[in-house]
């Protein structure tokens, strides 16, 4: 989701994931996390931009996401370009949500998958996390979030605004808690946190410097500063639907 605020209590209607100033506190990400893509809307929003959540390569053919980004056709266009504009290269497919999506607070089942209609070369995959592997996560653990999302929230007379420009960026924040189906993740640019804004929905949230998918992005606080709140890839929910699109670790 891009622009509609969520808080937790109403994950049912999430929208989006939303975390720290852009991939707030961040910066381009380049060619370091070439398997992470986004979602392409099939025309420009207002402000010109066109991505609207994003995802990640788990497999030639699968593209990992959360399942609020569907569309309603349950088509989807792809891109993987550090920068992108209308033209560019893309790949379609096709969603496949959760069906237990939404659930309740606990565990709302928010993870989905794109099958492209063609595989992928020349992007290796990223990998999935080993089953109850973040329980392990101790406080302060590093994890960079990567995504397309909003890369500056600014603030008036009328309220904030979030800035697109439809880049890859990255940004590293610290573990703050965990529970078995989330991971809480500190984006506090006055601690040296960086994390997620709205347009990271769905995508990655490494284990420090590796290319193990911790979770997927949901959402956090609504100006993108304080809490980047992340649905774990390890639960045993989200490898029960994955297991039917690729080989488990």
């Amino acid at each position: 989701m891009r622009r509609l605020v969520v808080v937790i209590s109403v994950l049912a209607a999430l929208a989006l994931a939303a975390p720290v100033s852009a991939i707030t506190n961040g910066d381009p990400d380049g060619s370091d996390h070439p398997e992470v893509g986004a979602l392409v809307a099939t025309q420009a929003y207002s402000d010109g931009t066109w991505t609207y959540c994003s995802g990640t390569l788990i497999a030639p053919m699968v593209f990992l996401t959360a399942a609020h980004c569907a569309t309603d056709d349950g088509r989807a266009i792809v891109t993987f370009d550090t920068d992108y504009h209308s033209g560019d290269k893309t790949y379609t497919g096709t969603f496949h949500v959760d069906p237990a999506y939404p659930g309740p607070m606990a565990d709302p089942h928010d993870v989905a998958v794109v099958v492209l209609d063609h595989a992928v070369v020349g992007i290796t995959p990223a990998r999935l996390p080993v089953a109850g592997s973040l329980d392990k996560l101790a406080k302060g653990t590093p994890i960079t979030s990567v995504g397309y999302g909003a890369k500056l929230v600014t603030s008036g007379p009328g309220g904030h605004g979030f800035v697109y420009d439809d880049v890859r960026r990255e940004a590293v924040g610290s573990v703050n808690t965990t529970t078995t189906s989330w991971l809480r993740a500190s984006m506090n640019p006055a601690l040296g946190d960086g994390g997620t804004c709205f347009g990271d929905s769905g995508g990655p949230n490494f284990v420090g410097t590796t290319d193990i998918v911790a979770a997927t992005t949901i959402t956090g606080d609504s100006v993108c500063r304080a809490t980047n709140v992340d649905y774990r890839m390890d639960s045993a929910a989200a490898r029960a639907f994955l297991g039917e699109f690729v080989k488990l670790p």
